[in-house]
């Protein structure tokens, strides 16, 4: 893996249950882990849903293998790019030499 092309910084949120002060229990979505990634097939994809254009864009992120992005599942954490957020659709292991690791995701539509 050449890391000169790690030259973009996300962040990765986690999704976690947090109580108030009275005792109500809220979903909320906190930093996690911030690291370097490589930004690929970014693929800007826009369709027109009810009138509006409505923006489906996929992208992937290679990021280097430690033992917090092991963790990363694709039903608790997103990622957090350039001021977009993106669902994480799946993630590679790139054959599970712990090396790498490939995050594919699609921009949240709010």
């Amino acid at each position: 893996m050449n890391v000169a092309l790690l030259n973009v910084r996300i962040t990765v949120q986690k999704n976690e249950v947090v109580v108030d002060s009275i005792g109500n229990h809220k979903n909320t979505w906190t930093d996690w882990y911030s690291c370097y990634a490589t930004v690929s097939s970014e693929s800007p994809n826009e369709d027109t849903d009810a009138g509006m254009i409505v923006d489906n864009s996929k992208i992937d992120f290679t990021i280097r293998w430690c033992r917090n992005a092991a963790e990363i599942t694709s039903d608790k954490y997103r990622v957090v790019y350039n001021g977009s957020t993106y669902n994480i659709l799946g993630i590679d292991h790139m054959n599970f030499k712990k090396k790498s690791i490939k995050l594919k995701c699609q921009k949240v539509r709010w």
